[in-house]
């Protein structure tokens, strides 16, 4: 079955084309069986692909190459359009697969009051067939491709509803912030081709172990480029502003973005690119800091926000941090095993977010909602399965095994320590507080808008599936001390370093874990207590509470400070040099192109006599030209 790899990438560029070109003339329920389909289609064939790779694998590691045709060759620079699959891959595949079906298949039923069904349909393909392409590469060049695309398609799908000019807004400013990264991630393939001769990820992995020995500046600066592209597609800091704005789009879009496609692309750029970060102990330590730190900012943030996306926008961009920490501290595969459960739980929110939205006539805002857990009984117990996932309740859900995972690394880690433990602890308690907030506010209390709509089965399988998803999910990695083998971090392993626990901190997982339990829960105690006390508004009303909510509300101030270091100051410099010295180049050139122009058409007057004059002249020039030269 491995040889049918390269279908689990086509089949979605298939539906996309079909649908760019065909799809107006299609009557809906055909687009919607092409576009979730062809997603389908491929999650089952991705499936069938694990089995066998699977089956050639024992405790050594299995890798298949699968070379499709030769792309460039110039001198001596040859890429081809090969797809690699390991374990990583394999893993990162199967959720993409796994979750952008069930997403297409609730989009079925959620767009189909759209007059653009069937664009909607085809860019989705488009982004989950460029994200595979991501994903399987061989080489960094198709990497880049696989990159860009996502790019582009979620610039196309956040400005979705192009008619609105805020959606518009934030498609520019999501392509233009991620540019930034892209364009570090771009040089640092021009040096890593410089310098080691190849773009062929495996190859160079083991050029870069050969050539460039630890802690060396071109490893750091390599290995610094990257972070940067990794940070601006995954949302980290400091280039997280686009994420909560890219809720303009679909609610399908967010959940696809955030959950299985975009977001993910940095996590999965660093643990492929790991032999070079290992070579920088200062980048590996750059990205447990920024995965940190974001986390923690992110956390305040999503505890004061109104609008309910905007709250799982917060979510991701800290979760994702967790992530980014533990790559940091070199838990490779913590990192994978969160970036899985978090695909399940963050897809079910926001789906169950747009499932709430639909029914409130498209209402955002928390605050007027309320009360909706009799009225949609559904959602509401999957959304909380989601809630409970997301805010690691303890035992019973996915979330819980792989976030206690990274934290107790986190401290145990040669590269740990007890501050970046802190971070992920604090930050648990952050996310406890603003998922059960979003909950609380969402689902209980006074009813204040009736649910006008109920969704069908394509809206409501996807909930039921994700919901088991988020509590099964941890079983596949679940610890020794709860009766597990670890089995996904032992598939991992074999592809991706060991972990390393600094001597003297190897303390028992249970005891971090009985410690971060009592975190999580007591932040959604906390919540609870707060809100039915009325004490957080008592606390909202005090004018330094007022200020410090409208700092968190805003971003922290990113946006602000951007515009008066960066926006407004070039936007000034471009109006005083509007006339600079190229300027006046081609407007000379135009100016003398012009008086040309006169002189030819003064010569155009209807005079016999002077053309003739003119050819007599002309003639004599060029006859004294060849007798004199």
């Amino acid at each position: 079955m491995l040889e049918l790899l390269w279908i689990i990438p086509a089949l979605p560029f298939a539906g996309s084309l079909f649908l760019a070109l065909l799809g107006r003339k299609l009557p809906r329920r055909a687009i919607a069986c092409l576009g979730a389909g062809s997603v389908g289609i491929c999650a089952l064939l991705t499936g069938l692909v694990a089995i066998s790779f699977i089956g050639h694998t024992s405790s050594h590691s299995f890798t298949y190459t699968q070379t499709l045709w030769s792309w460039l060759d110039v001198a001596g620079f040859g890429p081809s359009v090969s797809l690699h699959l390991d374990a990583l891959s394999l893993v990162m595949i199967l959720v993409i697969t796994l979750v952008s079906f069930l997403i297409h298949l609730y989009s079925t039923e959620f767009m189909i009051g759209d007059a653009d069904y069937s664009r909607f349909f085809a860019q989705m393909n488009l982004f989950v067939g460029s994200m595979l392409t991501l994903v399987l590469a061989d080489n960094f060049l198709l990497l880049y491709l696989g990159w860009e695309g996502v790019g582009l398609c979620s610039y196309l799908l956040i400005g979705f509803w192009y008619g609105e000019p805020q959606n518009g807004y934030a498609a520019r400013k999501a392509f233009i912030v991620t540019r930034v990264g892209d364009t570090a991630l771009a040089i640092a393939l021009f040096i890593i081709f410089t310098h080691l001769g190849t773009l062929r990820i495996g190859e160079v992995m083991l050029a870069a172990r050969d050539t460039w020995p630890a802690g060396s500046p071109i490893a750091t600066v390599t290995a610094l480029l990257l972070l940067a592209g990794a940070v601006g597609k995954s949302a980290q800091l400091p280039l997280q502003t686009w994420l909560p704005d890219a809720m303009a789009g679909p609610t399908p879009v967010s959940a696809l973005i955030h959950a299985a496609t975009m977001v993910t692309a940095g996590v999965y750029l660093i643990a492929r690119t790991n032999v070079l970060f290992m070579l920088s102990p200062a980048a590996l330590t750059a990205v447990a800091v920024i995965g940190a730190a974001t986390l923690v900012v992110a956390g305040f943030s999503g505890l004061v926000q109104h609008d309910i996306k905007r709250v799982l926008a917060y979510s991701t961009i800290s979760q994702i941090g967790y992530m980014f920490l533990a790559l940091g501290v070199g838990a490779w595969s913590a990192a994978i095993f969160h970036f899985m459960t978090h695909a399940f739980f963050k897809a079910l929110l926001f789906l169950g977010a747009g499932c709430v939205i639909a029914a409130t006539d498209g209402e955002h805002d928390m605050f007027k909602m309320g009360g909706l857990r009799k009225q949609m009984p559904l959602v509401f117990w999957t959304f909380l399965i989601g809630a409970c996932s997301l805010s690691a309740v303890p035992l019973i859900t996915a979330g819980f095994y792989s976030k206690d995972l990274i934290i107790w690394k986190a401290y145990c880690s040669a590269r740990g320590s007890v501050w970046l433990w802190a971070a992920a602890i604090f930050g648990s308690l952050l996310t406890s507080m603003y998922t059960f907030r979003m909950v609380l506010l969402t689902f209980f209390g006074p009813l204040r808008k009736n649910a006008t709509k109920r969704p069908g089965w394509p809206m409501s399988l996807p909930l039921v599936v994700l919901a088991v998803l988020s509590i099964a999910g941890g079983l596949v990695d679940l610890p020794k001390n709860f009766g597990g083998g670890s089995a996904l971090t032992k598939f991992l392993t074999r592809d991706l370093p060991s972990f390393v626990t600094a001597p003297g901190r190897a303390v028992h997982q249970g005891m971090f874990g009985v410690f971060a339990a009592c975190v999580s829960l007591g932040g959604i105690l906390l919540i609870e207590l707060l809100m039915r006390s009325r004490m957080y508004e008592k606390i909202s009303e005090s004018p330094r509470a007022k200020a410090l909510h409208s700092f968190w509300f805003s971003g922290w101030g990113f946006d602000r400070l951007y515009d008066l270091v960066l926006v407004s100051p070039y936007a000034m410099l471009a109006r005083i040099n509007r006339d600079d010295v190229i300027d006046y180049f081609y407007t000379g050139l135009s100016r003398l192109s012009r008086q040309g122009w006169r002189g030819l058409c003064a010569t155009e007057n209807g005079r016999v006599r002077s053309f003739v004059l003119g050819i007599a002249l002309g003639a004599a020039i060029i006859i004294g030209l060849a007798v004199f030269l």
